[in-house]
């Protein structure tokens, strides 16, 4: 299964500094419990887009942040 690419350098740069973010948050204590798992596995999320360059949710609404190819 071949995954299109939906996804901007600058979309995954940002995913990984805000999955980065939340694991210092979660791994600090700052924030915890319930939703401290609900935020680091949101964090894991945006590293595996990240990772392949799609996004499911993009590609469900017809999105995507890659420039118009030539």
């Amino acid at each position: 299964m071949k995954l299109n690419k939906n996804m901007s350098t600058a979309d995954r740069i940002i995913r990984l500094v805000v999955a980065a973010v939340l694991a210092a948050l979660y791994f600090t204590g700052i924030v915890g419990g319930t939703l401290g798992i609900i935020l680091l596995v949101l964090g894991g999320v945006f590293v595996l887009t990240s990772i392949f360059s799609f996004c499911p949710l993009y590609a469900l609404f017809g999105l995507s942040t890659l420039g118009k190819k030539k």
